[in-house]
Order: C-alpha cells, then structure tokens, then sequence
C-alpha cells in the first residue's frame, strides 16, 4: 500500500498485521536517512521549527532591511525612539534660542586700523573727474571734466587721477609714487586689508590712479616718444595770472586754463610709472585682462626710460619748483625690481641688481639722505624689496653677491633708524629727523616706519629672529618698535598732544592748508581771487579733510594751526600713501606678511653655477 510522502515520493505503508517490530524499525530509519538528505523548502522548515504548542500562537511578523531580517516590533521601537530624541533635541534648541543671551562682542579695532579707515578717505577727498557714487565725501563733486582736451597742444583725455596736496596740479612723478607704496602694501598685507574691511576700497585707489596714468602716454604701443607729466600749473614767479597756486577756488569751479606739461626724455617719471603699473598688475592678477594691460604699459614705460635718457623736471620747468627729481637711476632699480615681480622676466632682475647701475643710484657712497625713503629716492626701498627676493627665494649665482650687498646695506639703514645710533638726529618728543630739520618731515617719517615694519616681518617670516648692527644682534621687535613709536607719535603722542592725522582723536588740525576743505559748499561760484578771502580768514575749515596727514611739527616739536603756513599743514598724496602703507603693517597684531603673492609670476630659480676657476699656471 502506497501513501503521499509528506518529504517528497512516494510512502510504502506495509499492513500492521504482516510487519514486524524490526521492519518498522528498518523502514522508519530509511525514512529518516531520505529526509536528512533532502534540501527543504520554507514551508517545511516552517513547519520542523514550529514546536507542539505554537499552533495556538500569533506569528511572529519581520521586516526585511536588506542586509538583515528585524522583528517588525524591534524595528518600529528604534524607530520611534529616534524621532523622539529628534522631537526633544529640536524642542530643546528653541528653548535655548529664545532665551536672551549675552554676545561677547568683537575686540574693538586697535588704533592703527581706526586709523586706517580715517587716511584713505584722504584719497576719496583728492579725486580729480567724475566722482563714483560712493565716494563718501559730501562737499566735493565732479571737476577737472575737461584736462589735457582744453590744451590745444595736446588735445589728449586726462580726465581723472588725484589733485596732489591742498591745490588743484595733477603731479604724476609724486603719484606715480603713491600707487606703487599703496600696491606694495596690499601685496604684503591683503589680509589685513580684509580683515579691517578696508580692501575693495584701497585696490579702486589704486585703479582710480593706474586708469589715470594709462592715459598719460600711448599704453597700446610698444613704443613711445612722450609723457603727459603734469595738468595744471603752479608758478606764480611771472606775475599775478590765473593758476592753480595764484587762485583759491573749489576744483569744481575752475574757469583758468590748465596747461599740460608733457616730457621727451624723463627716464625718472618713466620708470617710477613703471613701478606703479607692475606693481598693481600684481594686487589684479586675478583680474587678468586688467593685468596684462597694466604689465604692457609697464613694459613700454620702461623701455622709453631706457632709451630716452634724462629726467622730467630739467631747470626752469614747473615741476623742478614742486617734484624736482635729483636722479633717475633709483628708478632703474626700483622699477626693473616691480617689473621682473610682475613678469619673471630675468632681464629685469639683471638690470635692476646691475652693480654699476646701483653705484650711479648711490648704494655705495652713502651721503646725509642715504636711507630716506621718498617720492624722489626709491634706492632704500629697491634694496628692501630685492632682500625680500634673496631672504625667500635665493636665486644664487649671478645674483647673490649684490643682493647680499643689497640685504647687508638694508640692515644697515635699519641700524641707523634706531635711537642708539646717531644717524639722524630725534626731537626732544621723539621724531626722527629724516629730513635733518627741513620742513614736512612727516612723509619721510611714515615710509620709513613702512620700511621697518616690512622688514622686521620679512625676518619673521624667514625665521630670522633679528639682525646684526656691527657685533650687536637686535631682535625684530626692536625695529618694529621703533615703527610703532613714530607712528604713535603722529597719531597724538607727541607734545601738543595733537593728532596729525584730521579726523583721529579729538585735537587735530583745523585750518589745513586745502582749498577744497577751506571754501563752504553753499552754492555761490567763488572766481579766482573771491576766494582768497577763506584762505586768509583765522576761522576753521568749514570741511573736513578726513584722514588728511599734515606736513608736521618743526624740528622742535612746534606746530602752527595756520592755513597758509603750507609747510606745517599741507596733506600731500606721497605722505598720506606712506601712511596708510605703515598703519597696516602695524594693525591687527603681529600677523606677517604674505609671502608668495608677489612672486606669482617669477618662474623656478635654478641657480647657474659659477664659472670654473682659471687653469692654474705654475
């Protein structure tokens, strides 16, 4: 008799009278040997896995995850958990995001970024042309609309650029030398720039000024034969006629001609505007388009320089009166120094470390103003600026024996900055004398504490914790010291306890020699000598020149308030760029300089190895 086997084939079912105990027993063991040795499927091991009294139970549910098999309950509890930790996490913020708390606020900036913000409005108050919307300076307005077009000799557009100091003349020499101090800083410091909020602001200076030099000379060609060195004219040594010096009026409202005093051989401007575009190639060089019209410009400019020998303010000019340039060799270092930055160009770099070339600039010879740093002496700051070049990168051979030469003399003038030394005499307050008592020292003051400041920071970067002045080792803060002791001076630590920035502190002056700041913006159209009557009155500006640095105290620490006392409180634009260049470098603590920007363009240096020694001879 056959049955349905419940594992699977058929089951014999033998009759329970003819079998016997032990052909149950065979037949049950043959059963279980077939069962073992079958794969089962779900159902059935479903059914081997229930026990006798699961039959009355509910079954079990499971949810399957994929990589593994839960319990359903299991699943939905961690489940729920988890949404309720993120129901009381989220409740817990609102509680704490509605009760009041006390925000510890931000350090107040430090005096020299308060500072800060105050000069560089100075460049706002000098712009010549059509204003930006944002320039921040109610009294002034549009002016100069018509430079360079009005003169029938050069029929040229020199709209725009920077009135130089408390008159209306364009000097490009002296602002050519502003650009390059102020990209010199945003090179170093873009940081703190940023950091003060003050950025954007410094790098439209510096366009304001570079897109105005651009239009002095072709910018377009390879080659040129001229310069638009000057708009306007200062003499007054001819006579009572119309000029910008004779006449006291708003720049808005001058009717008198304005002359432009072009150059043909002015190797000193050229390459000071050299200088000024390479250097602000590299504050854009994102900006590449920008950039390499900056770079073009610098490459012509320097060129010309070259090859037309001779320097822009000849005897008898206007500018010798104001800007007269003692030489333009300094310029050939200076601004093949910018270039070779700007273009890793290596004729540059061997041009500007030129031993002869240095020798006529006066890096050997010393004299009263060696070390003075000024819109006519760049040698002290080319020699900083190609220290920096042996300090990082240490181009080796043909170079290193003049950029040794270079770095040995820039420690020196260090030294000679210093109170220990008697390189320049200090007023009982406490100033350096850079200038040995002339008038205006403040604008050789403020480059020099530029100078100290950057260089202490090339040191620290190049973990070199100071430097030698004959057997004696002084550290970094020594010099920095020194930065901050005459900048503190100029900010109102000196004996009139007066500020000699406008707008800093509560005593500062108010009678600067400026005719936009002295003449009231009341809508009347004062002519050429109506208003003389404000430059001669006792009364205070009606304006503020913001951020305006003076010219300074004499050598005695004196100060007369006086409007036409120039040499006391005339701002100028090369003081106020050397300024604002110190006042960085010394804002926001001791946080360096950067050290790769301005080396973007210079290619890997490998050294050339000297030449061999000549073939002994017995």
């Amino acid at each position: 008799m056959f049955g349905r086997d419940p594992w699977g084939g058929t089951l014999e079912i033998s009759n329970a009278e003819s079998a016997t105990d032990d052909d149950r027993s065979r037949n049950l063991q043959d059963l279980d040997r077939a069962a073992l040795s079958r794969q089962l499927d779900e159902t059935q091991q479903s059914w081997l896995l229930a026990g006798p009294g699961d039959a009355g139970k509910k079954k079990k549910r499971y949810v399957d995850l994929g990589c593994i098999v839960v319990s359903r309950k299991l699943f939905l509890w961690t489940i729920g958990s988890i949404v309720g930790v993120g129901v009381l996490v989220g409740f817990i913020m609102l509680i704490i995001k509605a009760i009041p708390h006390r925000h510890h606020p931000a350090p107040p900036p430090d005096d020299y970024t308060r500072a800060l913000h105050k000069a560089l409005m100075f460049f706002n108050a000098q712009r010549s042309g059509p204003l930006p919307k944002h320039n921040n300076v109610s009294w002034r307005g549009n002016s100069g609309m018509r430079d360079g077009l009005s003169d029938d000799s050069v029929k040229k557009n020199l709209v725009g650029g920077y009135y130089d100091a408390g008159d209306a003349i364009k000097f490009n020499f002296p602002m050519s030398f502003a650009m390059t101090v102020l990209s010199w800083s945003v090179i170093e410091y873009s940081a703190k720039y940023e950091a003060a909020g003050e950025l954007q602001h410094v790098k439209e200076i510096i366009k304001w000024g570079t897109d105005y030099l651009l239009k002095t000379f072709n910018s377009s060609a390879d080659t040129i034969d001229r310069i638009a060195a000057q708009v306007g004219l200062g003499d007054t040594s001819k006579g009572p006629a119309p000029n910008d010096h004779y006449c006291w009026v708003r720049p808005e409202d001058i009717d008198y001609p304005r002359p432009v005093y072009e150059c043909h051989s002015c190797s000193d401007l050229a390459g000071e505007m050299a200088a000024a575009l390479a250097a602000a190639s590299i504050v854009f060089k994102d900006s590449k388009t920008y950039s390499e019209k900056l770079v073009h410009g610098a490459r012509t400019l320097f060129k010309y320089g070259r090859e037309q020998r001779g320097r822009y303010s000849p005897g008898g000019s206007d500018p010798s009166l104001f800007y007269n340039s003692s030489s333009y060799w300094d310029e050939f270092v200076w601004g093949g120094a910018w270039l070779y930055y700007a273009t890793g160009n290596s004729s540059y770099l061997q041009l500007a470390t030129t031993p002869g070339i240095a020798k006529h600039a006066g890096a050997f010879w010393g004299g009263p103003d060696y070390g003075v740093f000024s819109w006519d002496n760049k040698l002290t700051g080319a020699q900083v600026l190609l220290s920096r070049l042996r300090l990082f990168l240490s181009p080796g051979y043909p170079y290193e024996e003049i950029l040794r030469t270079f770095h040995n003399q820039t420690g020196n003038v260090m030294c000679s900055y210093l109170p220990i030394f008697r390189s320049f005499n200090r007023t009982k307050g406490g100033l350096i004398q850079l200038n040995h008592g002339r008038p205006q020292p403040l604008q050789y003051v403020v480059n020099a504490a530029f100078l100290a400041s950057v260089f202490s920071d090339y040191l620290d970067a190049a973990d070199t914790p100071g430097w030698y002045c004959g057997p004696n080792f002084y550290s970094t803060d020594i010099l920095r010291n020194f930065a901050k002791t005459q900048i503190d001076y100029i900010l109102g630590n000196n004996p009139q306890k007066m500020s000699y920035v406008v707008g800093y502190g509560t005593h500062y002056p108010k009678h600067v020699h400026h005719r936009g700041a002295s003449i009231p913006k009341n809508g009347i159209r004062y002519n050429c000598k109506g208003g003389w009557k404000f430059r001669d009155t006792k009364r205070p500006n009606p304006n503020t020149l913001t951020g305006a640095m003076v010219a300074g105290p004499d050598k005695h620490d004196g100060f007369h308030d006086v409007r036409m006392n120039y040499n006391y409180t005339e701002p100028t634009l090369a003081g106020n760029a050397g300024l604002v260049a110190a006042l960085v470098a010394l804002s926001g603590g001791k946080t360096g300089i950067d050290k790769n920007t301005i080396f973007s363009a210079v290619p890997p240096l490998f050294p050339t190895p000297p030449p061999p020694p000549a073939a002994w001879n017995p």
